[in-house]
C-alpha cells in the first residue's frame, strides 16, 4: 500500500460517512443550532457549507500547488484574530446543494491527492499558512482529511442534540 492509497482510502471513507450524515438532515433543519449560553455556534446550514465547501478539497489543492490565493496574506495569528463570527459564515440553501458541493469537494480532493505523486508526499517539509510546525505534504493532506472528519463528528453530535436516532456506526460508516 502506498501513501497515496492511504490518503485516498481515508478521504473516500470520510466523504462517504459525511454524505450519509448529510442525508439525515432536512431543509427545515438548516437554521438549527445548539442552545447557547453565550457561545457562538454555526447553524446546521453553516456547518454543512463548511464541510462541503471548506472541509478538505480546496486546502488539499492549495497544499499540493502551493497556491493559497488571498489566504496566504492573512495567515497565522492575524488570520485567527480576524475570523468572522459564526453568524457571518455562509450557509447552504438546501441539503441538495450541500450534497452537490460535498461531491465537488471530494472530486477536487481526490484529484489533487493523485496529482501529488508519491515522491512529493514525503518531500520537503513546510508549515501551513496559518502556522505550526513544518510537516510533509502527506501529513498536511492527512490533516485536511482529518479536518473534514472533525466536522463530520460535529455534524453527528448536532444530529444527536436534535434527537435524531444516530449511533456510533453512523459516525464510522460501520
Amino acid at each position: 500500500m502506498t501513501l497515496h492509497d492511504v490518503l485516498t482510502e481515508e478521504a473516500e471513507a470520510t466523504y462517504a460517512v459525511t454524505r450519509q450524515l448529510f442525508r439525515r438532515v432536512s431543509d427545515a433543519d438548516l437554521g438549527w443550532k445548539p442552545a447557547s449560553d453565550g457561545v457562538e455556534w454555526m447553524t446546521m446550514g453553516q456547518l454543512l457549507m463548511h464541510c462541503a465547501a471548506f472541509g478538505c478539497g480546496k486546502s488539499v489543492q492549495a497544499f499540493v500547488t502551493g497556491d493559497w490565493g488571498p489566504v496566504a496574506g492573512d495567515a497565522g495569528e492575524e488570520a485567527a484574530a480576524n475570523l468572522p463570527p459564526a453568524s457571518a459564515l455562509p450557509t447552504v440553501e438546501s441539503v441538495e446543494q450541500a450534497l452537490a458541493l460535498l461531491e465537488e469537494d471530494r472530486t477536487l480532493a481526490l484529484h489533487w491527492i493523485a496529482a501529488a505523486g508519491e515522491e512529493q508526499l514525503l518531500g520537503a517539509r513546510q508549515a501551513a499558512p496559518w502556522g505550526g510546525s513544518p510537516l510533509t505534504l502527506f501529513q498536511h493532506l492527512l490533516h485536511m482529511v482529518a479536518h473534514l472528519a472533525q466536522h463530520k463528528g460535529q455534524l453527528f453530535y448536532y444530529l444527536k442534540l436534535m434527537g435524531r436516532d444516530v449511533r456510533t456506526p453512523d459516525l464510522w460508516g460501520a
